[in-house]
């Protein structure tokens, strides 16, 4: 049946490709091919194309014009897969002497608005066989440039003068620039939002203008920066916050009911007024620190923006809206604020069920999620989850199992709180937006035929932003996390706990005490809340550091722990782990136009255990392979560094290593609203930081080396963009192995499929 499909495909393709101007009307012509042509440096054809007004079907790599080549199938509609044809296919686009002559306007047009005034856009068109070539020859000539910028600003409005010099908003040309109006436009809109955010309410960007002079000089312009004052006034009023009243969750219908108004509960707090019903919705606390409308301050538009964030991530409001009314009070502007909260559904459960891939072996995996939404009348959230997982686990040399099943259970609950609850940086912290505490607590077993293993974590949280969400903090002052085996088999203890177990599984299998501290920075050079433009290059940078041991440490330097039989020092009879880690993750991406974009993508990790800890903990140890590292490789099965050793069972517990460092770049093109193509290009690797030369042979990172030792990858990969899901599937092949014996490890010269391919299922994007 499929073959039969690719046969109709192919066929609709190669009897398309044969006649495309099937459908071409005698007299017309299918517009075949549109292409400019520019002289000017720094202004590319493809920014010029959103201004043509007609453009040729749409195509397909590989494929050509395949919407038009279904719809030139049929002859007719008379039957249901005729009907389909013309539906989903494309009509031939017509060339039009008209819309070429609109084009070349508009083109002509952004070049003016470019600053290349005596820009000239000629066409040629080329006719032959029903088809039409269009050409778009752009001629910039000189363009016009600054001779004098200045402004009179000072002379309208001395406060809005000091205000737009001292951040530097004036300095938008200088002597010298491309008179390009754009640059006008875009200080103008600067402008317009710094004064907004100094209490400039009902400051427009129609009050900035500019006023250009082509008369002083060949292909110069003077340019004069000016401020229109108020028709009613003679300058411009800056507001202060003035009253504020929070209708905190009140039905609507009681509000407007004024002989039912006595069930109403109205307190002051901090100079808000709040009302509520007599069984509140929210604390007046929460309200308050989730408002950053304060009677007082001075008025930005960022606050409301912050105010409008903070209240509706908070989860027992559905949505939120704020009403605001300038006033006159004494002679001074305020804008008093009307904030009104309204409750969402303060329940929340959820039933998962996932098929599991773990290595290789099948399993089921499900969970059910418990929230109540406004646990303490605080907006905070209460929630528990409870999870299991059942796994078929493959026999391998290593352990003979009679049992060839692993499962796990385990619980978490935690408590989310919509502020910073630090007390010590309460007042300094305490009103940044999207703020939050958070306290868990989880048990997970682990039950395999030849062991239980039990985990127990305990964390605190603090998550905040700031700079207009460009930086999003996370602090986890205390995180503890403490692993038990109550039951290990003979076969277990032996292979594994033994004196010449490996050691790095062995000390993986401890009993062990992780007490860390951990600090997460994200950047990002746009805002994630405000509707601001994005920028030509989106830039995202992660970079995180945890230190674990040092709370231990320091008891145990007190008198407070003990040496065990194996030389390690114990808190309450538990030898803890220490060590450092750092990440730093870069990703940035650009769009060529609406349907291309490259992205590229490095991170690199390293690892070092000290103190108490010869090995780090398994779970923080990194890994290589997998859908979002290098994709020639599956998860788990790429280094350390060189190596390589044959095994008929699992070898996940030497995959691993203390360095990591991985390189992306991958083009995108956008087929369809539906569906998008990608070619990639991986590499890096994972090294120790330790020689583990028994266990890891070719493990070590090594400066004169390791740039031999990065694996290389490429691929293609198809995403399926659901609006809310965006599912992708990778195919990537070994380009440079480095398990491989050195002059063989250049594997794209001599691919074999069975060996260098890896398939990869996927959600969301892989950076």
């Amino acid at each position: 049946m499929m073959k039969k499909y690719i046969a109709l495909i192919l066929s609709i393709c190669l009897l398309g490709a044969c006649n495309v101007t099937k459908k071409v009307p005698d007299g017309s012509y299918l517009l075949n091919k549109t292409d400019i042509k520019s002289d000017v440096r720094g202004i590319s054809s493809t920014s010029l194309k959103p201004y043509l007004r007609q453009n040729p079907n749409s195509s397909m790599l590989f494929l050509g014009r395949v919407k038009l080549q279904m719809y030139n199938i049929p002859n007719d509609n008379s039957t249901w897969m005729n009907r389909q044809f013309l539906k989903y296919g494309e009509p031939p686009v017509l060339y039009n002497e008209q819309l070429t002559v609109i084009s070349a306007e508009q083109i002509r047009l952004h070049m003016k608005n470019k600053g290349y005034l005596n820009a000239v856009v000629d066409t040629s068109v080329v006719k032959k066989a029903k088809k039409a070539n269009v050409t778009y020859n752009v001629t910039g000539n000189e363009p016009h440039r600054i001779r004098n910028f200045r402004d009179t600003i000072h002379s309208a409005d001395t406060t809005i003068y000091n205000i737009l010099h001292q951040t530097r908003r004036l300095e938008l040309m200088k002597e010298g620039d491309i008179f390009d109006l754009a640059v006008l436009e875009e200080g103008r809109e600067r402008m317009t939002t710094m004064l907004r955010n100094r209490g400039y309410y009902n400051f427009l960007k129609d009050n900035i203008y500019f006023i250009a002079d082509t008369t002083v000089g060949s292909n110069q312009v003077d340019v004069t920066l000016a401020l229109n004052n108020p028709s009613d006034t003679t300058y411009h009023r800056r507001h202060y916050i003035g009253n504020v009243t929070v209708i905190n969750g009140v039905d609507p219908v009681l509000l407007q009911d004024s002989t039912r108004h006595n069930q109403l509960d109205t307190v002051e707090y901090r100079g808000m007024q709040i009302i509520s019903e007599k069984d509140r919705f929210l604390r007046p606390r929460a309200v308050y620190y989730n408002t950053f409308l304060r009677p007082g301050r001075l008025y930005s538009d960022r606050i409301v923006e912050r105010t409008y964030a903070s209240l509706n991530g908070m989860g027992p409001v559905n949505q939120s809206s704020i009403n605001l009314t300038p006033v006159m009070r004494n002679d001074t502007a305020f804008i008093n604020s009307r904030v009104t909260l309204f409750p969402g559904n303060l329940h929340y459960t959820q039933f998962g069920v996932d098929g599991t891939n773990s290595a290789g072996d099948l399993g089921v995996a499900g969970n059910v999620t418990y929230e109540h939404r406004n646990f303490l009348k605080g907006g905070e959230t209460f929630r528990v989850q409870l999870k299991a997982a059942y796994e078929f686990i493959t026999p391998s040399d290593s352990l003979n199992l009679i049992d060839n099943s692993y499962y796990e259970y385990g619980g978490e609950a935690s408590l989310t709180i919509p502020q910073l609850m630090l007390p010590w940086l309460m007042r300094r912290l305490s009103d940044q937006p999207s703020a939050s505490t958070e306290f868990s607590a989880g048990l997970n077993y682990q039950n395999r035929p030849d062991y239980l293993r039990q985990f127990f974590n305990l964390s605190s949280r603090f998550q905040w932003a700031s700079n207009e969400w460009r930086f999003q903090h996370m602090l986890e002052p205390l995180g503890v996390t403490y692993v038990r085996m109550p039951r290990k088999s003979d076969d277990f203890i032996r292979l594994y706990l033994g004196e010449e177990a490996n050691p790095i599984l062995r000390y993986s299998y401890d009993e062990l005490l992780i007490v860390r501290s951990m600090y997460n920075l994200t950047y990002t050079n746009y805002n994630r809340i405000g509707r601001r433009s994005m920028p030509v290059i989106p830039l995202r940078v992660r970079m995180g550091i945890e230190l674990a041991g040092w709370l231990p440490r320091l008891v145990t330097s007190l008198g407070g722990g003990q040496l065990n039989d194996k030389g390690f020092e114990t808190l309450f009879k538990l030898p803890y782990s220490e060590y450092v880690k750092g990440d730093l993750d870069i990703s940035a991406s650009h769009a060529f136009d609406e349907n291309n974009t490259i992205a590229v993508h490095a991170a690199v990790g390293i690892a070092n255990p000290f103190g108490n800890s010869e090995v780090l903990p398994f779970e923080k140890r990194y890994f290589g392979g997998g859908a979002n590292s290098v994709r020639g490789w599956s998860t788990r099965s790429l280094g350390p560094g060189t190596y390589s050793r044959d095994t008929l069972g699992s070898d996940y517990g030497r995959r691993v290593g203390d360095i990591k460092l991985d390189f992306s770049v991958e083009y995108r093109h956008k087929f369809t609203k539906l569906v998008e193509l990608a070619g990639f290009v991986d590499a890096g690797n994972i090294w120790t930081i330790r020689d583990y030369s028994v266990e890891q042979p070719g493990g070590l990172f090594q400066w004169n080396s390791f740039y031999k030792e990065l694996a290389v990858a490429y691929g293609l990969g198809v995403r399926f963009d659901l609006n809310f899901l965006l599912i992708r599937i990778d195919g990537g092949m070994k380009a440079h192995n480095p398990a491989l014996s050195e002059g063989s490890r250049w594997t794209i010269f001599k691919p074999n499929f069975g060996r260098d391919f890896a398939f990869h299922f996927a959600i969301g994007y892989p950076f």
